[in-house]
């Protein structure tokens, strides 16, 4: 009986330590998931784009409309896309808000680092507006092409130039879908 009731006690003790053990292990992993989860909630969607620059997405519009291209530069408020058109390549300018779907998103993600990442999009418009640039202004609604006559602070005006008498539409920044070269 002395020769097996010391081994009986190691074996239980085993036991006891490799079921301690292996809770220790599922507590541990349970953590890093919860902490992993965590890390991913507090990661916003332009910080997984600002890492797809230089890469090629499919971003789909609230309309349904889907454009493809490469990503060329971000910002909190918008994503540049240079797609492809019938003239060759044309810069996509999209609303954060826009977005219904991205297409093509990688799982990493690059905070922003650029001064340029608080630039709205009243700020790219004026600069469309400054240098008379012809724009096709999409919305659900339709779209409207010309050039931009004035920008405000939460709307453009698209002066329709190809028609017999000048049309101006005045948009508001809510109804953009996307601001594309024309």
């Amino acid at each position: 009986m002395t020769g097996r009731g010391p081994a009986r006690w190691e074996l239980l003790f085993a036991d006891l330590e490799a079921r301690f053990e292996a809770e220790e292990v599922a507590e541990r992993e349970g953590a890093v998931a919860e902490l992993t989860r965590a890390e991913q909630a507090s990661i916003p969607l332009v910080d997984r784009l600002r890492a797809a620059s230089g890469g090629v997405l499919r971003l789909e519009l609230l309309d349904g409309e889907g454009l493809e291209g490469t990503v060329s530069r971000v910002a909190r408020a918008w994503v540049l896309l240079d797609g492809h058109g019938a003239r060759g390549r044309v810069q996509h300018l999209v609303p954060t808000r826009a977005l219904a779907t991205v297409v093509g998103l990688g799982r990493s993600a690059t905070p922003s680092g650029a001064m340029t990442d608080g630039l709205g999009l009243g700020h790219v418009l004026r600069g469309l507006q400054r240098d008379r640039a012809r724009v096709l202004v999409r919305t659900a609604g339709g779209s409207v092409t010309g050039r931009i006559g004035r920008v405000g602070a939460d709307h453009l005006d698209v002066e329709e130039a190809d028609r017999a008498r000048q049309v101006v539409r005045t948009v508001p920044f809510g109804a953009v879908l996307r601001v594309s070269e024309a």
